[in-house]
């Protein structure tokens, strides 16, 4: 089927649906890419949540993060191994453990069945993150790296591309586009939050973009989801939007939840605790289910 010559907007001319992105495009209303990763489907009626401290701080803190995310619903486990800090220095209150919280995400993958998804940052720790992982995550600082991105979809396992924090549409389906060029097809797409003028709070430097949910879905079947966590930057607004985000039609929720939010690591103001995760888990699921999606069961 020949792909619809039509985009909406302003950021979309109708030429790149066939020559920027023609792998990324919508060829037609009903044309959803709907996959299965470790028994978890992407792009159907579940909508899934991946959940997970922002820092793999230490095994029995990933293990036991990761028994409450599977306790109360969650569908896959995330935590970050190496991390790009925004900062060169590293103490105890911030830093990443690397291949060894690889090996802590691997014993909670093993202890619990969770599937991982967790960032990829080298080309070189390509190999090693993707014998624990099984969806391969791209950031936001790294989505128009294309060396990385190209040698990440050899890899053979699923991708997840965060948007940009500065990225138009246009630039993120760009960013896909070199993945699904070299043949892996599995890619979901991350909304993480962009830079406005305004953020509402002196501590938080992005806004949710809600809105690009229904406007990637026009014009890419890929899944679309959100990470409501990072662009808040604010725990008190985590539930509003992650609510919010289920409603406007996203395709998965990335949460951030760590046993002791206020001391966590890296950025303590975002994370929920266990019981908070178990209760939105049950909101998101009551919101799904009104939009007739699902969260649970």
């Amino acid at each position: 089927m020949a792909i619809e010559n039509k985009a909406p907007g302003k950021d979309i001319a109708p030429d790149d649906l066939v020559s920027k992105f023609p792998l990324a495009a919508k060829r037609s209303p009903d044309h959803v890419s709907r996959f299965t990763v470790a028994g978890v489907e992407f792009g159907g009626p579940l909508v899934p949540v991946m959940a997970g401290p922002n820092t793999v701080e230490n095994e029995a803190m990933i293990v036991a993060t990761a028994r409450a995310v599977k306790a109360a619903g969650g569908h896959m486990l995330r935590g970050g191994a190496f991390k790009p800090l925004t900062f060169p220095y590293r103490g105890p209150k911030y830093f990443e453990t690397r291949e060894q919280g690889l090996g802590w995400l691997a014993k909670a993958k093993a202890e619990t069945g969770l599937p991982v998804i967790t960032e990829v940052m080298e080309i070189e720790k390509i190999a090693a993150v993707a014998e624990v992982a099984d969806i391969l995550q791209i950031g936001t600082r790294n989505m128009q790296n294309y060396p990385l991105l190209t040698a990440v979809a050899k890899a053979g396992k699923p991708v997840m591309l965060k948007r940009g924090y500065g990225a138009s549409l246009r630039d993120w389906l760009g960013a896909a586009e070199y993945v699904l060029v070299e043949g892996n097809p599995h890619v979901i797409l991350c909304e993480r939050g962009v830079v406005a003028p305004h953020t509402h709070r002196s501590s938080s430097r992005f806004v949710l973009d809600l809105q690009v949910v229904p406007a990637a879905k026009e014009v890419t079947h890929l899944p679309v989801m959100t990470d409501p966590s990072h662009a808040t930057f604010w725990r008190p607004w985590v539930k509003p939007m992650a609510l919010a985000s289920v409603a406007a039609g996203a395709d998965g929720i990335m949460l951030e939840v760590h046993p002791d939010p206020a001391n966590a690591a890296v950025d303590p103001l975002q994370p929920v605790d266990f019981a908070d995760f178990a209760s939105l888990m049950d909101d998101m699921d009551r919101v799904a289910r009104a939009v007739g999606r699902r969260i649970k069961g």
